[in-house]
């Protein structure tokens, strides 16, 4: 816009220079737009205008974080999503504390801030909020084996800390005029994330934390409980600032009724909090200590596999340890055998001689994956996609269609894993596996497999980022360390090594 002004400037200096006869009719004309030149822009002009839509946010698994891939995390998809709405890229400014996310939004040095932020009655004072896209509660969250608190009433004698600023010690606030014996100390130094680790660790014992905060974090801390809400379900949204116009505001509720519709918001939330359950406390404790006496033996087999096929080798061994536990012989009722349980059939046609040897099985399992991923329709895009192909690997690629075809059915998009997962278990239903081609299926032991194969694979993620696995391994005869002990070491932050 402002070059065009400054263009349009030069021609009236131009005509002015010109005697012609429809040169004041000209004139006219070109002084009639340079005054709508001088309206100021709106916010969201200005932000096409330069090309990038500025975001505060913090270091959170919720909001953002640097992950192997780069930058990731809930909020940081969203607003990336709606950057690329825009047409415009994102900046994101990480900041330390909230005190420091409402400065930046007030001093209009950013145009929003997406930090999974709840909209409370102190927040709507400082600014405005845009549409809800999650709602979360308050919990009270302590150590396992510490003793589970019963009422606020029982957490005078003890040690809580919570961030400041926030929302948690807000609400602390307003419940102290019913418990005047609660006492907390409002920490300025650290995030949610933080404080949840001093109490898995027992240096505090208890803090108050936002239950998808809790759901993300258990899946690495499975001692950390959730002794009760605090709080009503609560809103989160995005803040925006009272000193501009409603322009960038109106803007993200267009953005976000746009990707209710298409299925992408569930989806999204769907790729972050779906699976989070999928591990209990006794399948962890079982699981670190297989990572600990078996993984090893098969790590450099998966690494391989994952070099030939593009698959990441995480996902991989994910997938062997729901198959049989790293279990070279495991054999199922339906004669399914080996470490990634093939079929004779499908071993056959695979060329893997047997089914018991770990490096055929891993090599034939990652082939037959790879094959599944490259049969599925191309309008399936990933993460989704390797849920499809990992659903495939278990209940068949037919019925993975079937569910496809039920989930239009339900005018639904199914090409989304958040839909075609709620669709597969009704392949146990009659009046809908009698509508599709193969008919019934145990679709919600699919569901339920894939779900587990992501949260094994975040764990191995999260313990490959942290170096806890280097590499290839050489094999070694099993310990005797106990679930208890592998429990033990990594609430201690101390995880098992290999």
């Amino acid at each position: 816009m402002s070059r065009f002004c400054a263009e349009l400037s030069k021609i009236i200096s131009l005509l002015r220079q010109k005697e012609r006869v429809l040169r004041p009719l000209l004139i006219t004309v070109a002084v009639l737009l340079l005054v709508s030149c001088s309206e100021p822009m709106n916010q969201l002009q200005q932000i096409k205008e330069r090309g990038e839509l500025i975001v505060a946010t913090r270091n959170s698994p919720t909001a953002y974080y640097e992950g192997a891939a780069g930058p990731a995390g809930f909020e940081y998809d969203l607003v990336s999503m709606f950057a690329d709405y825009l047409g415009v890229k994102l900046r994101p400014v990480i900041v330390s504390g909230m005190a420091d996310i409402f400065n930046l939004v007030n001093a209009n040095e950013v145009d929003i801030a997406a930090a999974g932020l709840s909209i409370t009655d102190e927040r709507i004072q400082q600014v405005r909020f845009g549409p809800v896209y999650q709602y979360i509660t308050q919990q009270l969250i302590y150590s396992s084996p510490g003793k589970r608190p019963a009422s606020l009433m029982d957490i005078h004698d003890y040690t809580m800390e919570v961030m400041a600023h926030s929302s948690h010690a807000e609400n602390l606030r307003f419940l102290r005029a019913s418990y005047p014996q609660l006492t907390w100390h409002e920490n300025r130094n650290l995030e949610s994330e933080d404080l949840l680790t001093l109490v898995n660790d027992k240096l505090i014992d208890y803090t108050v934390a936002d239950s998808n905060e809790v759901a993300l974090k258990q899946r690495f801390f499975p001692e950390l409980r959730v002794a009760f809400d605090i709080t009503d379900p609560q809103p989160l949204a995005w803040a925006f600032s009272y000193a501009f116009d409603f322009s960038l505001h109106n803007a993200a509720y267009d953005f976000f009724a746009e990707i209710r519709k298409n299925g992408k918001l569930d989806s999204l939330i769907e790729r972050y909090y779906g699976h989070t359950e999928h591990v209990n406390y006794p399948r962890w404790r079982l699981f670190m200590s297989h990572v600990d006496d078996r993984l090893g033996s098969y790590q450099a087999m998966f690494e391989q596999a994952g070099q030939e096929t593009g698959i990441d080798w995480r996902l991989l061994a994910a997938m062997g340890y729901q198959e049989s536990l790293w279990d070279p012989n495991a054999r199922s009722a339906t004669g399914v055998r080996g470490l990634m349980m093939l079929t004779r059939n499908t071993a056959q046609e695979l060329g893997v001689d047997s089914r018991t040897d770990a490096q055929g099985s891993v090599d034939g399992g990652s082939r037959y994956l790879n094959q599944l991923l490259q049969m599925l329709p191309e309008e399936i895009q990933e993460p989704d996609r390797t849920w499809f192909a990992l659903a495939s690997y278990n209940v068949g690629i037919g019925h993975v269609e079937d569910a496809r075809a039920i989930t239009r059915m339900r005018g639904l998009n199914p090409n989304l894993w958040t839909y075609v997962k709620d669709s597969l278990p009704l392949l146990r239903d009659k009046q809908w596996y009698m509508q599709v081609p193969y008919g019934y299926a145990r679709g919600d032991e699919a569901v339920s497999y894939v779900q587990s194969i992501r949260a094994y694979y975040d764990l191995l993620v999260w313990m490959s980022d942290r170096k806890i696995l280097m590499g290839k391994i050489e094999p070694r005869p099993p310990t005797n360390v106990t679930t208890a002990d592998a429990a033990a070491e990594l609430a201690s932050g101390h995880l098992p090594t290999l």
